[in-house]
């Protein structure tokens, strides 16, 4: 018991503390700049985010950042990591290429593809190289997400590829070669034998990728601070706004908890969905 004890006053002091103080302020209406403490309102602060339209759309905002992130990073990543499983020369040389953008921070890459996106950045310099006319990525209402979201794959794809990497390297050898013998095609052998073996891995990724995509930050307040009107506002830039700009610490609070039940939720349909006949 004495050996477990540090890390379980940690856990509860530093983990579940701020937790359940975040939980009894979502019941508040709180500003520090008050000299009063919190004062307990039930639950208007989830009545009044049921009647917030820039809520409402955050929330679809982030839903939408989710899927159209999370399918190309974990398919792409699954044939770099089939890819970088074969031997040839070089490999190592690929996976290490492939990995670096996972080691530099979110906030670095961000500040790299905001010039990137620039009127002068790469992007419009390859489409001026074809005659095409140069765009404004982050300063236009339809393209500013989807610039954000090219960003994430690229920055996500080589933790997961090394992930799904080691999951396929568990795969045992002498499955592939009863598949072959009984005639299975590389299509078949995919379906049969990587598909199955990789499903705890691919599960583990799904679920992480929605727990950080759903939660991004650091990309939207580098690249577009929630704009262009709006657009790119996902729900983790709404509490910050609320709670840090606006001082309204239990409006914010309650948006958490609902972004945390979001997250729960996207979570439990992606492992139901990885899990398939399993389930």
């Amino acid at each position: 018991m004495l050996f477990v004890l540090p890390a379980a006053l940690y856990v509860v002091i530093f983990q579940l503390g701020p937790v359940l103080y975040g939980l009894v302020l979502s019941f508040s209406e709180y500003s520090p700049i008050k000299r009063s403490g919190p004062e307990f309102i039930g639950l208007d602060n989830y009545r009044a985010l049921l009647d917030d339209p820039e809520f409402g759309r955050a929330l679809l905002v982030t839903g939408r950042y989710v899927l159209q992130v999370l399918p190309f990073t974990v398919v792409i990543a699954l044939v770099l990591a089939m890819l970088c499983n074969r031997s040839f020369r070089g490999v190592g040389f690929f996976r290490t290429a492939m990995y670096v953008p996972h080691i530099v921070s979110l906030t670095a890459v961000s500040m790299i593809w905001l010039w990137i996106y620039s009127d002068n950045g790469v992007v419009n310099e390859l489409l001026g190289l074809f005659g095409l006319p140069e765009q404004r990525w982050l300063a236009d209402e339809d393209a500013a997400l989807n610039a954000a979201s090219a960003m994430r794959v690229w920055k996500a794809l080589g933790s997961n590829m090394v992930l799904l990497l080691a999951g396929l390297q568990t795969v045992p050898r002498d499955l592939y070669e009863a598949a072959r013998v009984d005639g299975a095609n590389a299509w078949r052998q995919f379906l049969a034998v990587t598909l199955p073996g990789l499903r705890p891995m691919l599960t583990y990724v799904l679920a992480m990728d929605i727990i950080y995509l759903a939660q991004g930050f650091s990309e939207i307040f580098v690249l577009t601070q929630g704009g262009p009107y709006g657009s790119t506002t996902t729900v983790n830039y709404l509490i910050y706004t609320e709670a840090f700009q606006y001082n309204q610490m239990g409006s914010a609070s309650a948006m958490a908890f609902v972004l945390f039940a979001f997250i729960a939720g996207l979570s439990v349909i992606a492992i139901r969905f990885s899990q398939g006949r399993k389930a």
